[in-house]
């Protein structure tokens, strides 16, 4: 079962979508032995569009799962879903 509460599930996997036709695109150019510069300008705008995804995934975190545990009862799933998200960010 998914906590996920997105605008839509086909939002997330539309910007998977086009992730993935990115990456393929930047393997292309690759294969084709483009210039070195364009492949990073184009792996960085990968690594944007993640972080974009990874940025609405944990707002979606904190607006529901981490909102239900501070309203619930249960201390153990509130410091469970808090250590969850210092330790998310931590690596960000």
């Amino acid at each position: 079962m998914s906590n996920l509460k997105w605008s839509s599930d086909q939002e997330l996997i539309h910007r998977f979508n086009y992730l993935i036709g990115h990456l393929q695109g930047v393997k292309k150019m690759v294969e084709n032995n483009a210039y070195c510069i364009d492949i990073v300008n184009q792996n960085l705008g990968v690594i944007a569009a993640i972080k974009k995804i990874d940025e609405k995934l944990i707002s979606n975190h904190i607006d529901h799962c981490v909102a239900e545990a501070i309203r619930g009862n249960d201390a153990k799933e509130r410091e469970k879903k808090l250590v969850e998200l210092q330790d998310v960010i931590k690596r960000i």
